[in-house]
């Protein structure tokens, strides 16, 4: 083709499994950032699920801990939406994410009795979230690797 000049792109074709897990994960991170803000908020509605031992142990978190859930939910909500995008942003959104969860989980269930409060149902649910954040880093990295993520 004399004479036309035609641009190529670094970015690869978008896999259908990109869309399925961004949307998939951004319901999902969306309910955790309610849950932190019902919680933070005292919702009442949301918060008569819980016990009053419950209650007593998220309301005594400290503002530290507090920061970090909040990191937690929002880096994670926010690297939904930079998969979305395909932005390679989501990377590190989603580490951040994973890091403050680690520092929340660590805090609750080391140095607390969040395990007891909790119970065992809140030990294996802190477990499946351990687990979509860890799966998230790693996809995002591969995504970014094949340069869906740009």
């Amino acid at each position: 083709m004399a004479g036309k000049t035609r641009i190529f792109s670094d970015r690869a074709t978008t896999p259908w499994h990109l869309w399925v897990i961004g949307f998939l994960t951004l319901i999902w991170n969306a309910v955790g950032a309610f849950d932190y803000l019902a919680t933070q908020l005292e919702l009442e509605a949301y918060m008569a699920a819980f016990t009053p031992e419950q209650l007593d142990y998220f309301y005594a978190f400290p503002s530290w801990l507090v920061a970090f859930w909040a990191l937690a939910v929002w880096s994670a909500l926010a690297g939904s939406l930079a998969l979305l995008f395909r932005s390679r942003v989501a990377v590190p959104l989603f580490l951040i994410s994973l890091i403050s969860m680690i520092v929340t989980s660590i805090h609750n269930f080391v140095f607390t009795n969040g395990a007891e409060v909790m119970g065992q149902g809140g030990v294996i649910f802190s477990i499946v979230i351990a687990v979509v954040a860890v799966l998230l880093v790693l996809y995002s990295r591969a995504m970014a690797a094949r340069h869906v993520l740009t």
